[in-house]
């Protein structure tokens, strides 16, 4: 098939797929080879490495895991995973039979439901992580957006607003950790709390990290729109949610996901540090359990935990890039 009907089909990323419909045929292999072979010898090089230097090496209370090992402890927690879920449909099929002949005998009481109080697996975990950034991260954007767009817009409000953009920005967020953990504790204490407060105190803590380049993106975004584009909207004297809607967002938007791709970024490491401290059941607390545990099997086990967590890094990163092409009608940009 013709590399142009591959790209058009999206079975090509548009950089390969235009490089191979420019080419003829016979320059196709060597294309192919230099954008798919060179990362394949990369990874073996990678693993080669790997094996031969740091496998077997002695950490005192265990040896550093090869490749095979790590492959076999993920492979674990798959296994485990399933066994769990499969716990879990029993005791809800107990319950449900337990319900039946409750019901049965004692017509028109009322059967007291229990929930399942198994341990979460590892992909319970993932699961965790990934809700708790993506809080954090729409937290950081409903406040990054409009600041961003008032800094633009105004240079009275970005001149007034950069002392703090500058002097927060840097903070890591071990020192943010603290005054969210009081605040979250003393400010957070309903009957019948809906979210956890170890994550909640994750989820502001990202975003207190996060903010920041979606915040500065958007700010020089709306301040480099052509002002012939304002003036036509002074004529017109159309209203400012109008002006922000038709023309200041839509021009600003390739730089606000540039911050949006940042700042997710940013979040997913942030979060990993801040769940290890706030105690949050997601990966970070995953690693911290598996360093406290220091049996032979817990460093292969964390170092499943360090390729999830860049996977996952760069399927995220992904997905915010194909959300800015679809969003921004830049099918061509890398």
């Amino acid at each position: 098939m013709n590399p142009q009907n591959l790209l058009n089909l999206g079975l090509l990323p548009n950089g390969m797929g235009r490089l191979l419909a420019a080419r003829p045929p016979e320059c196709w292999a060597k294309i192919i080879l230099a954008q798919l072979g060179l990362p394949l010898l990369a990874l073996s090089v990678f693993l080669g490495l790997w094996s031969h230097f740091l496998a077997g090496l002695d950490v005192g209370f265990a040896t550093m895991p090869g490749p095979s090992d790590v492959w076999k402890a993920a492979a674990g927690l798959y296994q485990d995973h399933q066994t769990e879920r499969q716990r879990q449909a029993d005791f809800y099929r107990r319950q449900d039979e337990r319900r039946s002949q409750f019901l049965a005998e004692n017509p028109g009481q009322t059967f007291q439901e229990r929930r399942y109080s198994g341990r979460p697996t590892y992909l319970d975990q993932i699961g965790t992580s990934l809700k708790t950034v993506f809080a954090g991260f729409f937290i950081a954007s409903c406040i990054a957006v409009p600041l961003g767009i008032l800094c633009g817009l105004s240079k009275a409000f970005n001149t007034a607003l950069n002392p703090f953009i500058q002097i927060f920005r840097p903070v890591s967020p071990l020192a943010w950790l603290p005054i969210v953990m009081i605040l979250v504790g003393s400010l957070y204490n309903p009957p019948e709390p809906f979210f956890e407060k170890a994550f909640l105190t994750s989820a502001i803590t990202v975003a207190l990290c996060c903010l920041w380049p979606t915040l500065i993106n958007t700010a020089v975004g709306v301040a480099s729109i052509d002002n012939d584009y304002l003036n036509v909207a002074r004529v017109l004297r159309l209203s400012w949610p109008t002006r922000i809607a038709k023309i200041i967002l839509p021009a600003a938007l390739p730089y606000i996901f540039t911050g949006l791709r940042l700042s997710l970024g940013v979040g997913w490491m942030v979060l990993i540090a801040a769940e290890m401290l706030a105690q949050n059941p997601g990966l970070g607390k995953f690693v911290w359990d598996m360093f406290q545990n220091g049996s032979s099997q817990s460093l292969a086990l964390i170092m499943v935990a360090i390729f999830t967590i860049g996977i996952i890094g760069f399927a995220l990163d992904r997905l915010m890039l194909v959300l800015q092409t679809a969003v921004t009608f830049e099918p061509n940009k890398r």
